[in-house]
């Protein structure tokens, strides 16, 4: 009987201690439990016998980084997908060049997406044309955007001249740069190599690395709308790390470019296609409405109504669509002066080979754009005077310049 008791004894206390250890480990903090395992050590821990001297600043990014917490190792990033071209480093079979297929392993949502998004194979045909994709790469982006890969390359990046074309054009025209492994562009454009960071891509400065500038100043117009400056008075007050699903207004309670094209504030579609809330091909000379015209507007003005009424909101839309008819207007009689002008011989053939073709390219390309992008953004000052009175002014140069070609070459009385 005593040896029972004592027996007992010992099994309720050893129960015990291990419900008691399974409770203490059960509340170490996540930091302590997510240990990384044996790979993870191999491969991180070579890497930075090296680079910690080599690229010290590489480590860090990645340290602080959420893939660095979720113990993704440099080798599941850097490791060969299927196509890529392999070298030998330290030990290890690395892919040669790292591409969207490497982001593809986990992020296969985020980068099918990101296809149909003019960000993609329409970004890099806008300079050099259809040549570098495939019929497949060519056929799926035709079918969202029509004519925008089946096209020749750009005349005026070909005169400017193939160094202008890689430190220039390209630089931003990348992001939809097909790669020899069959994918399409470069994640990292927006989110850095070893940091890929969310709120770095979730800051208007960084789409202002290309959205900015004469021919598209989205970056220049934000930050001059009521957006832009409440966004740079409230910066330090917003969550730019919270999760893309559980976005609230609580974490952005003023918008940036992601929040409006991309992010799916409390509840909405998060999307990596930026095209997926538009509704006019604003970029284009004479715009005209989006295939998903009525789906888009409405995706963004969900994104609206989240700060306002639907009254100012509709009002909004009507007021910006009334800019993007009467610049469409002022553009069109400006190439029609061009076509016309070409037509009765006094233009030679050639694009960019005198002054009235690179005021006409100004015209659409510079002030057409500015006025509707800043009518879309709430910029006034780019709907007015860097828009529709620079579309004024140099519709009265084109019109002299005509009027000079034509009493040039009429007959002497």
């Amino acid at each position: 009987m005593m040896n029972f008791k004592n027996v007992f004894i010992s099994i309720v206390i050893a129960t015990a201690l291990i419900v008691a250890a399974f409770l203490i480990h059960r509340a170490r903090p996540a930091v302590e439990l997510d240990q990384p395992g044996p790979e993870y050590v191999r491969a991180t821990g070579k890497c930075v016998e090296c680079h910690s001297q080599e690229t010290s600043a590489i480590i860090h990014q990645y340290s602080t980084s959420k893939h660095a917490k979720k113990n993704v190792t440099c080798f599941e990033c850097h490791r060969p997908q299927d196509g890529q071209e392999e070298i030998t480093h330290k030990g290890f079979t690395l892919a040669k060049n790292i591409t969207a297929l490497n982001c593809r392993q986990c992020h296969t949502t985020e980068y099918n997406q990101f296809l149909r998004s003019r960000h993609s194979a329409p970004a890099w045909a806008a300079v050099s044309g259809q040549k570098d994709f495939s019929a497949e790469q060519i056929a799926y982006a035709e079918k969202y955007h029509p004519g925008t890969v089946i096209r020749p390359a750009n005349k005026l990046a070909i005169i400017e001249g193939r160094g202008v074309m890689n430190k220039g054009c390209e630089a931003c025209h990348s992001i939809g740069k097909p790669n020899l492994d069959g994918s399409i562009g470069t994640c990292t454009a927006c989110h850095s190599r070893h940091s890929a960071s969310v709120a770095l891509a979730r800051q208007p400065e960084t789409c202002g690395q290309c959205h900015m500038g004469p021919d598209h100043s989205q970056l220049e117009i934000f930050n001059e709308s009521k957006h832009g400056v409440l966004y740079l008075s409230q910066k330090a007050h917003l969550n730019l790390n919270a999760p893309a699903k559980e976005l609230t207004t609580r974490d952005m309670p003023v918008p940036t470019c992601a929040t409006c094209h991309m992010s799916g504030l409390e509840g909405m579609n998060v999307t990596h296609d930026v095209t997926e809330r538009l509704s006019w091909w604003l970029f284009a000379p004479i715009s005209k409405k989006r295939p998903n015209y009525n789906l888009g507007q409405e995706a963004m003005k969900n994104t609206c109504l989240k700060c306002h009424a639907k009254s100012h909101v509709d009002k909004f839309y009507i007021e910006a669509e009334e800019v993007v008819h009467s610049t469409n207007e002022k553009v069109q009689l400006a190439l029609n002066l061009v076509a016309e002008l070409r037509n009765e011989g006094l233009l030679s053939p050639e694009p960019f080979d005198e002054p009235i073709e690179f005021i006409a390219f100004d015209l659409w390309h510079y002030y057409g754009r500015t006025a509707k992008h800043g009518a879309f953004m709430g910029g006034a000052d780019f709907v007015q005077w860097h828009g529709n009175y620079e579309l004024l002014l140099k519709t009265v140069e084109m019109k002299e310049i005509a009027k000079t070609l034509r009493n040039r070459d009429s007959p002497k009385r």
